[in-house]
């Protein structure tokens, strides 16, 4: 399946055998999970919830400072 991760920072196309994590996702396009926020269809995702087709995320980077 296609998971197609998309942001202002991100534009990733990655191809996942059987169902897998938003996590899972996020570590084969090469994001570090702890930096973004995931979200479907105005809906956030949890990075443990499991994907079982093809679909497009929205990608959401967190920053933050001092």
């Amino acid at each position: 399946m296609e998971i197609h991760l998309k942001g202002r920072d991100y534009d990733v196309k990655v191809e996942l055998d059987g169902e897998q994590t938003v996590r899972q996702a996020l570590l084969e396009a090469g994001i570090h999970p702890s930096t973004v926020i995931v979200s479907y269809d105005g809906t956030i995702l949890p990075h443990a919830t499991v994907l079982s087709q093809s679909i497009q995320l929205l990608v959401i980077t967190i920053s933050s400072g001092g």
